[in-house]
């Protein structure tokens, strides 16, 4: 009973896998039909398959989309975007500087693929205001975006999941993530001006334009700017210090998107509309099949095959992790390599003395930073992708392979090196 249960987990997995990676179909759609054929064919239960979704990984991304959907509607977003290109007196390299910088702490504090909606569009009013060809400000976008994002708890994805399976906080990621991701953000930032340098220059009449923006106009309510504005800090602020006072990360982030609607005034049927429903779904359907493939041995099968390969050495196997998941997560979707990796590494931690911690690290830097090896690595690209063909500009496969996969390739060099010296 147990061998077909087996083979029938693997196959109806790597089906699923296959059909997501082609992007054929609807991703969501696939997983959960991959999800609930695994009920149906008595791989799991209804019971386990519940047990096996985590729900404070669900939890925190719900939280943050009802804060993040809150806050855009004030303007606040579009406010610092052009403040921040008048600051930069219509210059278009400190320009991109600026919007990095602006993209990079966003991504931190809020989603990559929330900064990447709101900061794109402001982008292109910017560049067609300067004359300018937007793919230069845009390809760096959408780096530092996956980038900023790989310093926090909340930042990317795949981190909520590392950090909800693991118990790890917040001041955890920032302490063991941050320090690495700000220098690859400066090296990043110094090869564009290399690549792109030529592209970053523009008319003194152009720049006047951008200085004659009247940035007071973004506010759309500046009562809920306050609002907005307080409740994050409040939420951050418990990210901080939810580890000492004993709260999960989701309880921090819906308490806070609970009060958020609360207090702000706005529909709260329009809020829920906008949540990324399809992402939360994807999520519970993907922790039911890797849950499914726990169940039957997997996971202990390919932790012990791992062992073998690396012979228990700490740093042959956080280097292996490292470029295995960076080099999957270019080519493939990061959240469902990652919710596969995490009970590997458990099924590691049970199986040998080796210390997981530095895994832990090496498998979010990996699944990061490999997004940004191709433009389907992560959802921010794609989505990028298509904001610029709807301006009528085109960003080919091959043309951000040129950029994003040798810089990707060395910001993963820059991460083995900090491992080794930290951590192995």
């Amino acid at each position: 009973m147990l061998q077909n249960q087996l083979a029938i987990a693997v196959g109806v997995f790597t089906i699923t896998y296959v059909i997501i990676m082609s992007e054929k179909l609807n991703r969501t759609a696939v997983a959960m039909v991959g999800a609930f054929l695994m009920l149906i064919l008595n791989v799991e239960s209804q019971e386990q398959a519940i047990e096996h979704i985590d729900f404070n990984t669900i939890g925190l991304l719900v939280g943050m989309m009802i804060i993040v959907n809150i806050m855009k509607k004030s303007g606040i977003f579009e406010y610092i975007a052009i403040k921040a290109a008048k600051l930069s007196k219509g210059d278009p390299w400190r320009i991109l500087v600026s919007f990095a910088a602006i993209t990079a702490v966003a991504s931190a504090l809020l989603d990559n693929v929330t900064t990447i909606l709101l900061i794109v569009p402001v982008t292109l009013v910017i560049t067609d205001t300067l004359r300018l060809n937007p793919i230069p400000f845009l390809v760096p976008e959408i780096l530092i975006a996956n980038i900023g994002g790989t310093a926090t708890l909340i930042g990317d994805p795949p981190n909520i999941m590392i950090g909800s399976a693991t118990g790890l906080g917040f001041l955890d990621f920032v302490v063991n993530l941050a320090p690495v991701v700000i220098v690859i953000f400066v090296v990043t930032m110094l090869l564009f001006k290399l690549i792109y340098g030529k592209q970053y220059y523009c008319e003194d009449k152009d720049k006047l334009k951008i200085l004659q923006m009247n940035e007071n106009l973004a506010i759309k309510d500046m009562l809920l700017l306050k609002k907005s504005v307080v409740v994050l800090f409040m939420t951050i602020i418990g990210f901080l210090l939810h580890q000492a006072l004993g709260y999960e990360s989701a309880t921090i982030a819906l308490f806070f998107g609970a009060l958020l609607l609360l207090v702000s005034g706005v529909d709260v049927e329009d809020v829920f509309l906008e949540i990324e429903w399809p992402t939360i779904f994807f999520f519970l359907s993907l922790f039911i099949l890797v849950g499914a493939l726990e169940g039957v041995g997997v996971m202990e099968f390919l932790a012990a095959k791992l062992l073998s390969f690396t012979e228990g050495n700490l740093l042959m196997t956080a280097m292996v992790i490292l470029w295995v998941s960076a080099i999957a997560s270019s080519f493939l979707d990061n959240i469902p390599f990652v919710a596969t990796m995490i009970p590997l590494i458990k099924s590691l931690a049970a199986m040998s003395t080796i210390n997981v911690g530095p895994l832990w690290w090496a498998l979010a830097l990996g699944a990061c930073l490999g997004g940004n090896g191709t433009l389907v690595g992560a959802s921010a690209n794609v989505i990028v992708s298509g904001m610029i063909s709807r301006h009528g500009q085109k960003l080919s496969f091959v043309d951000y392979l040129k950029v994003g996969f040798p810089l990707m390739i060395i910001s993963v060099i820059i991460s083995s090196i900090y491992l080794i010296v930290f951590y192995v």
